[in-house]
């Protein structure tokens, strides 16, 4: 590891510099104003795969770290990382943020430069949160994202758009305020120990090693206290409410956005805070977070086939789909929770192919209901057969992305709770049900509405977004080694954290045992500390 590598740095600031910059141009140039955030944004991307080449697949710790003191009169550094869990989800939101663009690129026409403009802020925040390994960085970051999302919503936005503005950022915000009262109190403790610090290493070591004396209760308060924030995030049912209203009334690339990126940093903060943070209230809580991920899996799925808007469906789709990824992290099983990453990666992506395709019909047709649809396959055929393959990709057909990471879950969750995984997969035979049945709905149904007779199929841009996206799903689901032994060392090292969680609190450890960490994490503080000297 470089002490000097500021690749992190340069990939999470350069769209804010790129939003800089597009404030620079008249706000009348709408041409200019689109050409140049999708080329921040590609060059964002092409920066973002120079992670791949050097990253360690044996390293199972943070690689490409830059750490410097930002306030030191406050403990507060800057600290920044990537592993096996946060890899690919850098890379993931500077995939989608391209298509998103170009999604919106004759579809905005109001205020333009100041909604490519809020793009790219929320795509700092996002590669922030990914990054960020101090908390109150990392909180800094994660309420940075809420704030260009609410305004994407409830500005450019359809229909109920405050409303469902509004309602994202109450849910939202209520998680952040509980999560920032957990930081504080992780603090407190850090202080009572002799270290104070908000650095999530140095934290999670102090834990573990004894330093920090933790006891039952206050493990639990502080447990609900983050993995409440997450559970709304993901979000994880009954917390769900906010989001069918968010999907629906956002506009196309808010939407994409929403669903490829922003629910994953709920399933990223259990990985990265809840369970090494708290490994012994983890394991005491996973039945009932497992038997509500399975109740989310099913319930969504339920409600999705009665739907009449197709966005709002699709909407739903996300809720039973991430309830899998929740039930893959709380088995603590190596499978399950490869194939719990695995498939944020996936439903990042089908999911939201399914919302462009969503998108370009109501370009054409000003409408989500499916009365208003039908037949749509004799005018617009390409189109179509796309939305068919997102459609197929979302219900794990084999060879797709989407049937990697259910397939492992499903195994690992079989080993370690065969009834959560018999309940679970029901989920997924109703996916083929309510996902094939809207695209009966929608593409293969008689015409009724003549409108529906001569729209204009796909064009080259949007053929081009389609096609983009198609090819990575095809690529995820044969060559899935590729992204899952990046990941083989990180999840290992973390179910050794989380395991077994009595050996690592400090009522079990024996003295003598923990005076070989004791040391680690003093060797540790004195190397970092020497990083962020001038």
């Amino acid at each position: 590891m470089a002490d000097h590598n500021y690749l992190l740095t340069v990939i999470t600031f350069f769209p804010l510099m790129g939003t800089f910059t597009l404030l620079l141009l008249s706000g009348d140039d709408h041409v200019w104003i689109r050409r140049f955030t999708l080329f921040a944004s590609v060059i964002e991307f092409i920066m973002s795969l120079f992670l791949l080449r050097g990253f360690s697949l044996a390293d199972g710790g943070y690689q490409f770290e830059e750490f410097y003191a930002w306030i030191p009169s406050l403990h507060i550094h800057y600290h920044m990382g990537v592993d096996g869990i946060s890899l690919f989800l850098i890379l993931l939101t500077t995939f989608l943020t391209p298509l998103a663009i170009l999604c919106s690129w004759n579809s905005i026409h109001e205020h333009v430069k100041e909604f490519f403009a809020m793009l790219l802020v929320l795509e700092m925040g996002m590669v922030g949160v990914f990054c960020a390994l101090d908390l109150f960085l990392f909180f800094v970051f994660w309420e940075v994202m809420l704030i260009p999302m609410y305004f994407l919503i409830g500005i450019w936005g359809h229909g109920r758009k405050v409303y469902a503005a509004l309602k994202f950022i109450l849910y939202t915000m209520l998680g952040s305020i509980l999560m920032l009262v957990g930081i504080l109190w992780l603090f407190h403790l850090s202080g009572v120990a002799g270290n104070p610090t908000f650095d999530l290493p140095t934290i999670v070591s102090m834990l573990h090693n004894g330093q920090i004396s933790l006891p039952w209760h206050s493990e639990i308060l502080l447990f609900l206290a983050f993995i409440l924030a997450f559970a709304i995030k993901v979000p994880v049912f009954p917390l769900h409410t906010w989001l069918p209203d968010a999907h629906t009334e956002a506009p196309t690339a808010g939407s994409v956005i929403l669903a490829g990126v922003l629910l994953k940093m709920g399933t990223y903060g259990m990985l990265r805070f809840c369970l090494p943070l708290f490994p012994e209230a983890s394991h005491r809580a996973a039945p009932m977070i497992a038997v509500l991920a399975i109740i989310g899996i099913i319930y969504a799925a339920l409600v999705a086939m009665v739907q009449t808007n197709l966005k709002r469906l699709v909407a739903y789709t996300s809720v039973s789909h991430l309830g899998f990824v929740v039930l893959g992290i709380f088995v603590f099983n190596p499978t399950a929770m490869e194939g719990a990453i695995y498939q944020m990666l996936n439903h990042g992506v089908s999911t939201g192919m399914l919302f462009l395709v969503c998108g370009m019909i109501y370009d054409r047709r000003h409408t989500y209901e499916f009365s208003e649809l039908g037949g749509l396959a004799k005018s617009m055929p390409v189109l179509c057969a796309f939305f068919l393959f997102a459609c197929l990709s979302s219900l794990a057909l084999p060879l797709l992305n989407g049937f990697i990471g259910e397939f492992m879950i499903l195994i690992g969750t079989f080993e370690h709770h065969e009834a959560w995984a018999i309940w679970a997969a029901t989920g997924a035979i109703l996916s083929a049900v309510y996902l094939l049945w809207a695209y009966q709905r929608t593409a293969l149904e008689k015409i009724t509405v003549a409108k529906n007779e001569n729209l204009p199929d796909a064009t080259p841009r949007e053929r081009l977004i389609l096609i983009t996206a198609s090819v990575v799903i095809v690529f995820m689901g044969v060559a899935s080694p590729l992204f899952t032994h990046r990941m083989d060392a990180t999840t290992h090292a973390l179910l050794q954290q989380v395991g077994n969680p009595a050996s690592y609190t400090a009522r079990h450890v024996a003295p003598q045992a923990a005076q070989p960490m004791q040391h680690d994490l003093a060797l540790r503080s004195v190397t970092l500390e020497r990083r962020a000297q001038p």
